[in-house]
């Protein structure tokens, strides 16, 4: 099996499998810090990781699952170098659609990002990993060093929040507050 592995590390096939991760590792960095910098940062230092610790690796099945991991510790190292925070409101959104279809997607995008944006760090890297990537709890308990149970209740407790904050933005659209004329 661990020449399987160097196999793997050292194939001309690599760059293919790298860049085929990159992007997934990219999207699930840029969900958890809303800054395509940092994302394209943490990306690149997770990917770099691996090949320099490629020997690592046990089953070729499980590179993902590491290399999430291996992303997961370098976000939590970026959190620890930097307590900044970038408002998700900031980001500039673009799509070739017609302006309709442009302002209704960057409305809903908005309003998810913002409402994600309040969950708490650890809720919110549940839900991306498990929500956006697919990633089973068993997974995602093992990419982030946590146990099943809490990786089960953090979701349970985003999912809920997530339902919550989205529907008080629905109901603050549809009753606008009114100013009322003083004389």
């Amino acid at each position: 099996m661990g020449n399987l592995i160097r196999s793997l590390f050292s194939a001309p096939g690599l760059r293919k499998e790298i860049h085929d991760r990159r992007s997934r590792l990219y999207r699930l960095a840029y969900s958890w810090c809303h800054d395509t910098a940092v994302a394209d940062d943490l990306a690149q230092e997770a990917l770099t990781k691996a090949l320099r610790k490629g020997n690592q690796l046990r089953e070729s099945e499980n590179l993902d699952r590491w290399l999430f991991r291996i992303l997961a510790n370098c976000w939590k190292d970026h959190l620890r170098r930097s307590r900044e925070f970038v408002n998700v409101d900031d980001v500039v959104l673009e799509h070739d659609a017609s302006p309709e279809h442009l302002y209704g997607t960057n409305e809903i995008v908005s309003r998810v990002r913002a409402a994600v944006a309040k969950l708490p760090n650890g809720q919110r890297q549940v839900l991306m990993l498990i929500d956006l990537e697919g990633v089973s709890y068993a997974n995602a308990s093992e990419i982030l060093g946590i146990p099943v149970g809490t990786v089960m209740s953090r979701i349970s407790r985003a999912r809920n929040a997530l339902k919550t904050l989205l529907e008080q933005q629905e109901t603050a659209a549809a009753h606008p507050t009114r100013l009322h004329r003083i004389k």
